[in-house]
């Protein structure tokens, strides 16, 4: 009879669990990010297909944030990312980078599916892997002068964390 019990409360259990809500993200225009042309410019496309940016001549307080559709860490990282920029927007830019895609279409598509709102740059051509390294994800964190404060290797753990780096590297209070 306890087995009985404890397999319905199971069931019931196991049917009140919701899937997560899904959130439709947009292919934003670059047209925000500002940046200089100098003489060792890593210049990439935006993720929308028009202009976007000089990415090694970005100024902050902004993240850049490294990824690519075909990453999971990178898509486990993004409620983390979607949460942040409720908060930070306005205070901090929040940028992100498609790397090593087949096609702009997957990218595009990622961000559609996984609600991402903030701006992408899209790197068709593999030229920020001078700048950036290999591996995704990576997370960085840029100063108001264009330097790199720090450079997070791999997933970010939980919103606390995020803010905290943000905190303690842009010195934004979020």
């Amino acid at each position: 009879m306890k087995r009985l019990a404890i397999v319905v409360a199971v069931i019931l259990l196991a049917g009140c669990s919701s899937t997560p809500e899904k959130v439709a993200g947009q292919v934003i225009s670059c047209n925000s990010l500002v940046s200089t042309q100098a003489s060792n410019s890593i210049n990439l496309d935006c993720l929308d297909g028009g202009t976007g940016a000089s990415v090694n001549t970005l100024k902050g307080p902004m993240i850049i944030n490294v990824w690519g559709s075909w990453c999971g860490p990178c898509k486990e990282e993004i409620p983390i990312l979607r949460s942040f920029y409720k908060k930070a927007e306005g205070k901090v830019a929040l940028v992100g980078v498609d790397v090593e895609e087949a096609s702009i279409k997957d990218g595009q598509d990622f961000v559609e599916n996984n609600g991402i709102t903030w701006p992408n740059l899209f790197d068709s051509a593999g030229s920020s892997r001078s700048y950036f390294g290999m591996g995704v994800p990576v997370t960085w964190f840029i100063a108001s002068d264009g330097s790199v404060a720090y450079k997070h290797v791999g997933v970010l753990k939980n919103e606390i964390e995020l803010i905290t780096l943000t905190s303690k590297y842009l010195g934004v209070k979020l």
